[in-house]
């Protein structure tokens, strides 16, 4: 009979590869998930002036992240494909060194059509090659005991590293417009250094650490060479645990995408907040992350990844029907709480859904695969949710616009605890209590 991949999990934690090697190769891992995304992002800080530097326009800006988004997309599932035949260490490695020097072509501020092929060739190198490579090797290099913890720390890590990443920035970019008096391209171009940088130093560390390797003797990895696309996914499809997390991945993105709205909703709610006071709690929240990431994760493999999680959703959902009927207590402390809170657990349930897998008895060999399908299902609500909040929005202006929004989002994550539920059901009928 096949090890679980629990058990395959703890043979790579063996002799080989002790406990401070591991935490180190995650170590390394948060900062390639925390430096190679928010150079594809900087328009969360410099849209205006990457619209200067560019001499582009706002819709031409719209079809770049557009582009990006659709390959994202389509990259999921080939990407746990490739996962699966290659050492997650080579992908991860060319994906850092290649987002680097495609970001140094970006500084020198090519054109429109130069700008299309640096975004897709960004969508392939941190989607293709990279997403489910990290999370793989996440898995790989935690025991079964250290799951949750793991990947509370990829997550709540990866979001201080942001974080950090983007306060230098914005120094650097602060002293050579407004201390130095130079150009606001060329504050931008030394943003783009710090990450293209980051990315080719991190990816030549992560070659030089070696991959963790489960037991040769194991059934499901002797199968290895003779591993068939269509057999695999038919053997996934039959794992009904698997469509359980997409479910809830899928729930949980919905309550994660429901927090960029918190801003507009503080702002817009009759509060009487101001743009910078909404965005000073908002950004308060967004260090919730490492806090919330970190903390759960810990939480989870104290008592149960999937009970926690159960809770964590419950509420959050429970937030986000707070967030309909607290307004009317008239109580602004009290809901700057909940906004805060309800980013905590946020950032507790993405910490948590990648670390039950581990519970889902998925060979090692496919969970590369096994990690695009539910990254397809899961992260879809990219596709749709801005076209639903949009809708909203334009059809119900005002508060109420916010309610019925936050309505349709409890409504999800109610799902996701029914799918969590169901899951953490499964999960101890098959160990026996």
């Amino acid at each position: 009979m096949s090890r679980t991949s629990a058990q395959i999990a703890e043979l790579s934690g063996s002799a080989d590869n002790g406990k401070a090697q591991r935490y180190l190769q995650l170590m390394l891992l948060v900062l390639a998930a925390g430096s190679i995304y928010p150079v594809l992002y900087l328009r969360q800080v410099y849209q205006s002036t990457m619209l200067e530097v560019f001499a582009i326009s706002n819709t031409e800006l719209g079809y770049l992240y557009s582009m990006l988004g659709t390959l994202f997309l389509v990259s999921y599932l080939p990407s746990g494909w490739l996962a699966d035949r290659i050492p997650p260490r080579f992908l991860i490695s060319f994906s850092l060194v290649a987002t680097g020097l495609l970001a140094l072509w970006y500084s020198t501020a090519p054109g429109f059509n130069s700008l299309l092929v640096i975004y897709a060739c960004w969508g392939i190198s941190t989607g293709l090659t990279f997403w489910a490579s990290v999370i793989k090797r996440v898995k790989m290099i935690a025991m079964h005991s250290e799951q949750g913890r793991f990947f509370g720390i990829l997550d709540g890590g990866r979001g201080l590293v942001e974080a950090l990443l983007a306060t230098v920035a914005i120094a650097l970019f602060a002293y050579a417009t407004e201390t130095q008096g130079q150009t606001v391209k060329t504050g931008f171009t030394h943003v783009v250094y710090l990450y293209a940088f980051t990315c080719l130093v991190i990816g030549a560390l992560l070659l030089g650490v070696k991959d963790p390797k489960p037991s040769v003797s194991d059934d499901d990895l002797a199968e290895n060479q003779k591993n068939n696309l269509l057999r695999d996914l038919k053997t996934l499809a039959r794992i009904p645990e698997l469509w359980l997390v997409a479910a809830i991945v899928f729930c949980g993105y919905h309550i994660f995408w429901a927090t960029y709205s918190f801003s507009a909703y503080l702002q817009e709610g009759g509060f009487g907040l101001s743009a910078v006071m909404a965005g000073t709690i908002t950004t308060i929240k967004l260090w919730m992350r490492p806090i919330g990431g970190i903390g759960g994760g810990y939480l989870g493999d104290k008592f149960s990844n999937i009970s926690v999680l159960v809770v964590a959703l419950v509420l959050a959902t429970l937030g986000m029907i707070g967030l309909i009927v607290f307004p009317a207590l008239h109580n602004l402390a009290l809901l700057v709480f909940l906004v805060i809170f309800i980013g905590l657990l946020t950032y507790a349930i993405r910490g948590l859904y990648w670390a039950i897998l581990d519970s889902c008895r998925i060979p090692l060999r496919i969970t590369g695969l096994a990690i695009g399908i539910i990254s397809v299902v899961g992260y879809s609500p990219d596709v749709f949710i801005p076209l639903i909040n949009g809708w909203i929005a334009d059809a119900f202006p005002g508060f109420l616009g916010y309610q019925i929004y936050f309505g349709y989002i409890a409504f999800i994550g109610a799902l996701g605890v029914l799918a969590a539920l169901t899951l953490q059901k499964m999960i101890r009928n098959k160990a026996g209590n």
